[in-house]
């Protein structure tokens, strides 16, 4: 059994994030004590860490309440979920383009401003789109 600080100091995550997740129903109410403090187990933090993980991959709430109801029944909702994350995979592939070119873009100017006498080619690059 933790109490809400220990779970905050061992996922690194907020008492007002938890507090959050219960209210939009990501964690299941969670159980109380007699004096009313939050008292989670280990299936809360079980579910913690794959909500925090699930989040480091790029899945939204939303999406994460979806994987989560998978969860409960993998082998029916295999389908489903491979879809979920085949789109997710979409579009992390998507923004690593847009981060390339970015860095590409990024990276010339910074040789430009190397090389230039006068001006910034990196603030005229900027100001250009």
């Amino acid at each position: 059994m933790y109490q809400i600080g220990g779970v905050t100091k061992q996922l690194n995550i907020s008492a007002d994030t938890l507090r959050y997740y219960e209210k939009i129903q990501l964690l299941p109410t969670i159980s109380r004590s007699t004096s009313g403090l939050r008292i989670y187990y280990d299936k809360d933090i079980s579910r913690l860490k794959f909500i925090r993980r699930s989040k480091r991959m790029g899945f939204s709430l939303k999406e994460i309440g979806q994987l989560l109801s998978f969860r409960e029944s993998p082998q029916q909702a295999k389908p489903a979920v491979r879809q979920l994350a085949g789109e997710k995979l979409a579009d992390i592939e998507s923004h690593l383009k847009e981060l390339n070119v970015l860095r590409n873009e990024l990276e010339l100017l910074v040789n430009l401003c190397s090389a230039s006498e006068d001006g910034c080619p990196i603030i005229e690059g900027l100001e250009d789109n």
